[in-house]
């Protein structure tokens, strides 16, 4: 029988990325993917850090992953075990991140298959697929552990991901979505950037769809605002802002401004008018007064966003953020909270609106669809893993409705 492994990833869509990488390995070396963790010989936990809250839910999965496989071998890497490896005493092996990609390779190591495989069986095949292209940050935000979770900066090189992007589309990916930590950051050490590694992708594979992933806002280059122009390459973009008050920006260490924000996505619009944006917020961050959280309130609402992803702030032990002065009380921080995502909730709702009576290519899955500008398309009888055009014909439950 073949080795049966089982692969959970929490948090972020790198830890997903790195998930599809360790699956692919996986399956070439002889081993069998398992849905459940109770039939499997080793469960693999990418944990996550990226807040407080997120680091308690990995240490509650690997509890919980324990119970349910009791004689498997539990493998748990990520942020969470990179920073406090005790923390996990269910583990039987901590892989730290600075290891964590030769973990396929340890687990085959450890485990010789008989009768490898060589191809991705089918069933594991996936329509939408994310590509780890880089990892680390050199940005020291002050609220930020990932940066100490993840180390120095690095890159693939960029061969390597045309290659591994052309494997999954002879797999059956119809978009692939590029990951980093730093994603702005790929290539620099190597002599390239974002937008070439881009334009390689576009041009060397046939890949349908190209997404990019969460992307700094002053990373967002000449030759890549005019890369958005590419019929393939998803109109949407997630571009972190954090902060609508210059004040509080500046107290992050970001290293932009809300102006230079808001320039940046009126250039984007001029070459791209159906694009789309969403950000990431942090609410209650220390020293943040009413006057900087109306600040933001305000920019977000005037910016044609179409959503939000909100984070209370978390004081991270280890970061500058949780040693500042001024940390607020948590019933200001959740109703800071409460505030933006009732924003995040209007400007969700009237992106969706807008797309009414429009048409869209929309990537079918099994649960739904996904436009190319990210918003989500309730079920029809499209078969999964297809990609079509479709006529967008109204809103139900928080997703769009397309002609049947």
């Amino acid at each position: 029988m073949p080795l049966a492994v089982h692969l959970t990833a929490l948090g972020c869509r790198l830890n997903e990325a790195e998930r599809d990488a360790w699956a692919v390995a996986l399956h070439r070396g002889g081993a069998q993917l398992v849905d459940r963790p109770a039939v499997a010989d080793i469960v693999v936990l990418n944990t996550c850090a990226v807040t407080a809250k997120a680091a308690r839910t990995s240490r509650k999965r690997a509890r919980a992953l324990r119970r349910e496989a009791p004689g498997a071998t539990l493998v748990v890497t990520g942020c969470a075990a990179t920073l406090d490896p005790d923390g996990v005493p269910e583990a039987d092996t901590v892989i730290p991140n600075a290891d964590k990609d030769t973990l396929a390779q340890q687990i085959l190591a450890a485990h010789p298959a008989e009768d490898p495989i060589g191809l991705l069986l089918t069933r594991h095949r996936r329509t939408r697929r994310f590509v780890k292209v880089q990892d680390g940050c050199r940005n020291r935000c002050t609220f930020c552990i990932v940066t100490v979770a993840r180390g120095a900066e690095r890159s693939r090189p960029l061969v390597e991901v045309v290659d591994e992007v052309r494997r999954a589309v002879e797999g059956g990916a119809l978009e692939v979505v590029l990951t980093g930590v730093h994603l702005g950051g790929f290539g620099e050490e190597h002599g390239t950037d974002l937008a070439t590694l881009v334009d390689a992708l576009l041009s060397e594979t046939e890949l349908p769809r190209l997404r990019i992933g969460s992307l700094e806002p002053w990373k967002l280059t000449d030759a890549l605002t005019e890369a958005i122009r590419h019929p393939r390459l998803c109109p949407h973009l997630h571009l972190p802002l954090q902060s609508g008050s210059r004040a509080v920006l500046k107290r992050m260490a970001r290293r932009g401004t809300p102006s230079d924000f808001l320039r940046r996505l009126e250039q984007l619009r001029t070459v791209r008018s159906d694009l789309l944006v969403t950000t990431d917020i942090i609410a209650g961050f220390p020293g943040e007064t009413d006057q900087d959280h109306a600040a933001t309130c305000a920019l977000l609402g005037a910016a044609g966003l179409s959503g939000l992803h909100v984070f209370p702030f978390s004081a991270r032990e280890g970061t500058a953020a949780a040693r500042m002065p001024g940390q607020l009380p948590h019933a200001i921080v959740r109703q800071r909270a409460a505030d933006l995502r009732a924003l995040d909730a209007h400007l969700r709702g009237a992106a969706l609106q807008a797309a009414v009576g429009t048409s869209r290519p929309v990537l079918w899955e099994r649960h739904g669809g996904l436009t190319d500008t990210f918003l989500p398309v309730l079920p029809t009888n499209a078969p999964p893993n297809s990609l079509e055009v479709v006529e967008l014909v109204g809103v139900r439950d928080g997703a769009l409705v397309a002609r049947a």
